[in-house]
């Protein structure tokens, strides 16, 4: 049950841009060749924030769908799926609100963050008070134990871990539990059974992590253990109950800053972005007319590439060759600015057109994205009813 299962989602805002790729779905797309991989729409969490204009969200849900697509996402090889089309999403919320403190939602650190940042709306609703929590479901519910998010969400994953941990603490306690988890080590066998108490001792007297890590992968590789047993010996090792639902990690990626066009973060606020599947004569027509360093009044007059935008658009599009080419010309003024944007436009349309290729079958054939997401749909479904069946069981819920 505990496998090496990665979920991520994005919030269906509007066409994606280049940072979106260099960002999220370069990652995805190297993830999903690593990890059983469950990518999502996240259109409640659209709802949070964008609650008065629900116009806007089923066309860009397809939009983004056809982006991810674009970018090489593979439903060959990822689930893909849409958040609201999954009750089971808003069950285990609901359920899991039964148990969450007030207090650990608003010490969440992005709460305040986004209020102040927009504070133009009206946030002080339920709904975006709770969205951690929404959150924590749309992870527990897959058991997915690793999440990609950079440094600034990580609290975000430590919530989830303490709300994974306050739900087994509570509910995690069936009768005859120690006996049952004596009975289960005894199924490992003398000597794996001897390792993992060994591994459980020192964890629990010394806080030994590394024993933890130990006790958790005997249990994985154990051939002959029931789905009960080894819930039972995850829980066991911890000193708590039956590990119903499983603590992700966080799979930290690499700060990823595509510069936009003004030199800023690519941003849609900032309107500096160019779309992962622009036009090629927007795109030439925008880096062409992109600021460059202000000392360049005319051609003939030397520059300084740090003072440029476009040196930025070098940094992450060039190679060192180019680069030491912009550096001497701009320096020199043996180089105009549209001679040193002309490498930049040729390497964002190489990148964008595989991306213009694979995205032309789906605009032709909308019926093929909506298929991908059937099935996705109904592959996560049947994770999340598995979880649900267990969560409702040991709440008490379960009345046949």
């Amino acid at each position: 049950m505990f496998v090496d299962r990665v979920l991520s989602g994005m919030r269906p805002t509007g066409s994606l841009h280049l940072g979106h790729y260099h960002g999220v779905l370069k990652n995805w797309v190297r993830l999903q060749h690593e990890f059983e991989c469950y990518f999502f729409v996240a259109d409640w969490h659209a709802l949070t924030t964008h609650y008065d204009t629900p116009e806007v969200i089923e066309r860009n849900v397809w939009d983004m769908v056809i982006d991810w697509l674009a970018a090489g996402v593979d439903p060959s090889q990822a689930t893909l799926f849409i958040q609201s089309q999954l009750p089971e999403h808003a069950e285990l919320h609901l359920l899991l609100s039964m148990i969450t403190p007030l207090g650990w939602l608003e010490r969440v650190p992005t709460y305040k963050d986004q209020q102040e940042k927009l504070a133009e709306k009206d946030l002080s609703t339920y709904g975006f008070l709770g969205y951690p929590l929404l959150q924590s479901a749309d992870i527990l519910i897959y058991r997915a134990n690793q999440v990609p998010v950079g440094e600034d969400q990580v609290p975000h994953i430590e919530f989830t871990r303490e709300i994974a941990r306050r739900f087994n603490h509570i509910y995690g306690r069936e009768p005859g539990f120690e006996e049952k988890a004596e009975a289960a080590i005894k199924k490992l066998g003398s000597k794996r059974a001897k390792v993992y108490v060994e591994a459980r001792t020192r964890y629990q007297e010394q806080g030994d992590a590394e024993a933890l890590e130990a006790a958790r992968t005997l249990i994985e590789e154990a051939q002959n253990l029931s789905m009960g047993d080894r819930e039972r010996l995850f829980g066991y090792i911890e000193g708590g109950g039956k590990m119903i639902l499983s603590e992700p990690r966080a799979l930290l990626t690499a700060a990823s800053r595509m510069p936009g066009l003004d030199g800023q973060k690519m941003s849609k606020s900032y309107n500096n972005t160019i779309t992962l599947r622009e036009d090629a004569d927007s795109v030439s027509k925008k880096i062409r007319t992109m600021p460059t360093d202000p000392a360049r009044v005319r051609r003939t007059d030397p520059g300084e590439p740090e003072k440029c935008p476009v040196w930025q658009l070098h940094q992450v599009y060039s190679n060192d060759a180019t680069r030491e080419w912009v550096q001497k010309g701009c320096r020199s003024a043996g180089i105009g600015c549209l001679e040193c944007k002309q490498p930049v436009i040729d390497s964002v349309l190489e990148e964008q057109r595989p991306m213009r290729e694979r995205a032309q079958a789906y605009l032709n054939d909308p019926t093929l994205v909506r298929n991908i997401i059937a099935e996705g749909n109904e592959k996560a479904r049947e994770l999340a009813q598995e979880t649900m069946r267990d969560v409702r069981e040991a709440m008490g819920l379960r009345y046949t």
